[in-house]
């Protein structure tokens, strides 16, 4: 879907803080007016959203739009590209669910006590579920949740989830020195981590 005209067709909700509604021809654009000082753009598969400071003009926002004009094209149709994609593929099965977990049950906790000892750190409970927006988790007790559709990912993806999730027992942030110690552990991390930002989603799109 491209943009093919300027932007010239406002529907402004009267409330103010309110979301304004604009059309860029079938992608509807959401503005939510914040505190912030700073404007930013998030475009997602329902649309783009717009987060300006609450005084910025209508005139300045429509003239930033306008200014993401490619950016905004370009991402719009990787999403409708996914969006076919995802069709071909249905929802995973509550039986498939249920057997990907007994699987994940039996291999992780194998893969966690081996890099837990290169890595050089402890951990407590591992659990398993099923989750729609992440992979896996390090709570600051030291408990690990993966999800269980790593199973239907390649050995080494899950490997780099793994190493992921046991560096953060030494940094809970995304710093980094977080990110050297994810690498100095598992030096293909970078490969692994960009094949999972560009393939993962459709598996996390198949969970009913």
């Amino acid at each position: 879907m491209y943009i093919r005209k300027p932007l010239c067709r406002f529907r402004y909700c009267r409330k103010e803080d309110m979301s304004v509604l604009i059309d860029i021809e079938n992608i509807p654009i959401n503005i939510l007016r914040t505190k912030r000082k700073t404007l930013s753009i998030e475009l997602k598969d329902d649309g783009l959203i717009v987060r300006p400071p609450k005084r910025m003009s209508n005139k300045e926002i429509q003239a930033f739009i306008l200014s993401k004009k490619n950016w905004i094209e370009k991402h719009q149709k990787i999403i409708e590209e996914r969006r076919e994609l995802l069709e071909q593929y249905p929802p995973y099965t509550g039986d498939e669910l249920k057997d990907l977990a007994n699987k994940a049950k039996e291999i992780i906790p194998v893969k966690v006590k081996h890099y837990a000892e290169i890595v050089g750190v402890s951990y407590g409970r591992i659990t398993i579920r099923r989750q729609k927006n992440r992979w896996g988790s390090c709570s600051s007790k030291g408990n690990l949740n993966f999800n269980c559709l790593l199973m239907e990912l390649p050995d080494e993806i899950i490997d780099s989830v793994v190493v992921h999730e046991l560096c953060h027992r030494k940094h809970m942030n995304h710093s980094k020195t977080f990110y050297a110690e994810v690498e100095s552990a598992f030096p293909e991390y970078k490969k692994c981590r960009k094949w999972l930002k560009e393939n993962g989603y459709v598996y996390l799109s198949r969970l009913p």
